[in-house]
C-alpha cells in the first residue's frame, strides 16, 4: 500500500522558530481598513498559518498605495491588537528599490532593514529575507551587514528569496550566522526547484524553502496558461480527497521531503480557509507524478 507523502507536521525557521506548513502572504495586502486587515490577519493565525510574510517593496501594485505600504498596514495591525505580534513569525524581504531596481549593499540593507522596523513597529524581525540576487555587491559585504543587524538584536533568522544555490553558497561563505530559508517560485506549474538544484541544497544545509506564488499567481484556479491536463488532474484528486483544486495544488508542494513551507497569498477568509485543508490531503507517488507530467506535458522518462 502507498504512503501518504504530505507532512502536515510544524517546519523549523533556523534555530529560532517554529512554523506551520503554510504561511500567509502579504503581497495583495493592500486593503486600507485596519479591522478588515486584523481580521484576515486573525484568520490566517486561526488557520495556522503562523508564518506571516512582507516585504518593503510590496505596496506598489495590487491597488497599494506604494513602496512599503503593506508592511506600513501591518504594523498599525500590530499596534491596534499587540497580542498577534506573539503569535506570529514575522518574516519581511528588503533589497529591491524601485528605479534601481537591486540593491544589497551594506549601507542600502541596514537603511532597508531599519526601516522595515519602523514601518512594522517592531523591535525585532524574525526572518529578515534578501528580496533578489544584486550581481554588484560581493557576498562579504552583505554577509558583514547581515551578521551585525543579528549581533544588534534587530533580526533573528536570514534567509534569501529568488538566489540560485550558488548565490546561496556565495553567500553563507561570508556569513557567520547559518541562513534559514530560502525562497522560490514553486509550483504544481513551475517545477524549477525539483530540478535546478534548490530543493537538493535544502536537503543538504537543513534550509527551508518557501514556496511563493504556490498557486502560481492563481492561475491553478483559473487554469489561464496551464496545461488542461494539470488542472485536469489536480481536480480529479480533489474530487477523491473532498477538497477543492487549491488545497491539491497546495499539499504537491507539501509533499515534497525537505519539508517546504507554502506562502498562501489570498486575501479572502474563504480562500484561505480551503486552503488549510491542505496538509490532511492524502498524495501518494502514482498522484505526485501525474501531477508533474501532467505540468510537463510529456511522458517521464
Amino acid at each position: 500500500m502507498s504512503t501518504g507523502l504530505v507532512d502536515s507536521s510544524p517546519r523549523d525557521i533556523g534555530e529560532s522558530f517554529s512554523v506551520g506548513p503554510l504561511a500567509f502572504g502579504c503581497w495583495r495586502f493592500t486593503d486600507t481598513s485596519v479591522p478588515a486587515a486584523t481580521g484576515l490577519i486573525e484568520t490566517a493565525l486561526d488557520l495556522g498559518m503562523n508564518l506571516i510574510d512582507t516585504a518593503d517593496i510590496y505596496g506598489c501594485d495590487w491597488g497599494g498605495l506604494g513602496f512599503g505600504a503593506c508592511e506600513e498596514l501591518l504594523g498599525k495591525v500590530l499596534a491596534a491588537k499587540p497580542a498577534l505580534r506573539h503569535r506570529m513569525v514575522l518574516a519581511t524581504k528588503g533589497g529591491i528599490r524601485p528605479g534601481v531596481p537591486y540593491d544589497s549593499s551594506g549601507g542600502y540593507i541596514r537603511s532597508a532593514c531599519e526601516a522595515s522596523l519602523r514601518r512594522l513597529r517592531c523591535d525585532v524581525i524574525d526572518l529578515y529575507q534578501i528580496h533578489r540576487p544584486d550581481h554588484f555587491t560581493h557576498p562579504g559585504e552583505l554577509g558583514e551587514t547581515l551578521a551585525a543587524l543579528v549581533d544588534e538584536g534587530k533580526v533573528r533568522e536570514i534567509g534569501v528569496s529568488n538566489y540560485s544555490p550558488a548565490q546561496v553558497m556565495a553567500l553563507q561563505a561570508h556569513l557567520p550566522v547559518e541562513l534559514a530559508s530560502v525562497q522560490p517560485e514553486f509550483s504544481a506549474a513551475r517545477l524549477d526547484p525539483l530540478r535546478d538544484g534548490t530543493i537538493d541544497q535544502c536537503a543538504e544545509l537543513g534550509l527551508t524553502l518557501l514556496a511563493w506564488s504556490p498557486l502560481a499567481g492563481g492561475r491553478l484556479l483559473t487554469g489561464e496558461g496551464v496545461r488542461p491536463e494539470l488542472t485536469t488532474a489536480l481536480d480529479e484528486i480533489a474530487e477523491r480527497e473532498q477538497v477543492d483544486r487549491s488545497a491539491v495544488a497546495l499539499a504537491f508542494i507539501l509533499a515534497v521531503p525537505s519539508r517546504p513551507v507554502a506562502i498562501v497569498g489570498s486575501q479572502q477568509p474563504v480562500r484561505l480557509q480551503a486552503a488549510a485543508k491542505a496538509p490532511s490531503v492524502r498524495l501518494d507517488r502514482g498522484d505526485i507524478y501525474r501531477i508533474v507530467q501532467a505540468s510537463d506535458g510529456v511522458a517521464l522518462p
